[in-house]
């Protein structure tokens, strides 16, 4: 029988939630944790639908939590894949400066890369670009050996099935409608009934502050989704990547433009760009809710980000809807890619905080109340470094909740 009382209530099943909860299981096995999530499964939005990539820590600006989580979280998936005899492959990275304009910034990236510790990190050449890609073009690059891939749904999976061995208990098609706060805890409404907890710990994702909400805690910023639309090569064209090759990001927007990934399974993915989504769940052009629109037009910072990024954005549309536009733009980095190597591929949401002066924020974002802790934005490498967010996260909240 479900319990409907919990001491502390995580609501999102995704491979953060999940990772709170085993952390929280952990520490204090004698607490009632419960997790809630309004899908059928675990790991069903950024979870289930990003690349898969075991991130390095090239990108992120030193000293922030992203680059101190990255290697950290590379070191600990890779480690708890070798325990739970989970696949994964270290393939490594290639970035790759395609002009004399980008070099400046391959070398920015090389300092940040040694900053954060990043294993076997090395600048290459010309020529040794094509030691690891031969079909890769570049004036000159970076090799990350230590980047690597998996598949984040069964990782998802396996934290799930531990922390259920640890007592807690994991619902599924259970929505969070409602949130009451009251002298004895949270009266919590779900679409199964209602749920009593102490505390509460948001990692809902791309619902994650209409939860914050509910409970007054969104500190006036706003989940913006990014849709990411991917192609995968036809079998014939897959030896044309033999790992991951990517652009030197542009500084001035927070998505790293389109590369190639290959896939545990084998197949490789070419993508994504990063379309603004008319839906918080938009995998498909074609979605579009009213709501969310409405919400988005009322918004302050999105007219600010609109007037940054209204070009950028624009080029991301147009290769959107079309083909030919994707091709040429992967043709910068293998150009050997002809349009009939590539069939559609899936779509994933990238669940960006956004504040009111339309900053879209970089790094990992957490609100403490006294009675939750709200994870208001944990992109990319969320994923990679869901050990130790996983671990911050029940700092944060056995601290808060006064459960030390």
């Amino acid at each position: 029988m479900s319990n409907t009382q919990f001491d502390v209530l995580v609501v999102g099943a995704g491979i953060v939630g999940l990772a709170t909860a085993m952390e929280l299981t952990r520490r204090r096995p004698d607490l009632r944790v419960g997790i809630v999530d309004k899908e059928k499964q675990v790991a069903a939005h950024q979870t289930g639908n990003n690349s898969g990539v075991i991130h390095a820590g090239i990108y992120y600006q030193p000293g922030s939590l992203k680059a101190s989580m990255s290697v950290e979280g590379m070191n600990s998936m890779i480690e708890f894949c070798e325990k739970h005899s989970l696949p994964y492959e270290l393939c490594g990275k290639v970035v790759v400066a395609l002009s004399a304009e980008e070099l400046p910034r391959l070398e920015d990236l090389y300092q940040r890369g040694t900053a954060n510790g990043v294993p076997g990190l090395r600048k290459i050449s010309k020529e040794e670009i094509k030691e690891y890609e031969p079909h890769s073009a570049g004036i000159a690059g970076l090799w990350s050996p230590r980047t690597g891939i998996v598949d984040y749904k069964a990782v998802s999976r396996k934290y799930a099935e531990i922390v259920q061995e640890a007592g807690a208990e994991l619902r599924f098609n259970t929505q969070v409608t409602s949130i009451e706060q009251r002298s004895d805890g949270l009266a919590v409404q779900t679409t199964q009934g209602d749920i009593q907890a102490r505390y509460l710990v948001n990692c809902a994702g791309l619902q994650s502050d209409r939860v914050a909400q509910m409970m007054g805690s969104t500190h006036g910023l706003r989940i913006v989704p990014f849709r990411g639309e991917y192609y995968e090569l036809a079998p014939a064209s897959q030896h044309l990547v033999r790992g991951l090759i990517y652009p030197v990001p542009d500084p001035s927007f927070p998505f790293l433009g389109v590369h190639f990934t290959k896939k545990i399974s084998g197949s490789v993915e070419a993508g994504p760009n990063a379309v603004l989504a008319f839906a918080r769940e938009g995998y498909r052009k074609s979605d579009f809710d009213p709501r969310h629109v409405l919400g988005l037009i009322a918004f302050p910072g999105m007219w600010s980000l609109a007037a940054k990024f209204w070009r950028t954005g624009l080029g991301e549309m147009y290769r959107s809807w079309n083909k030919r536009a994707f091709v040429k733009a992967l043709q910068k980095l293998v150009p050997e890619i002809k349009t009939e190597d590539l069939k559609p591929g899936g779509a994933g949401i990238r669940a960006q905080a956004m504040d009111r002066k339309g900053n879209l924020l970089s790094d990992f974002s957490f609100i403490e109340a006294p009675n939750a802790v709200h994870v208001l934005n944990a992109p990319s490498p969320a994923a990679t470094a869901s050990i130790p967010i996983g671990r911050m996260i029940a700092d944060k909240a056995l601290a808060t909740f006064g459960l030390e």
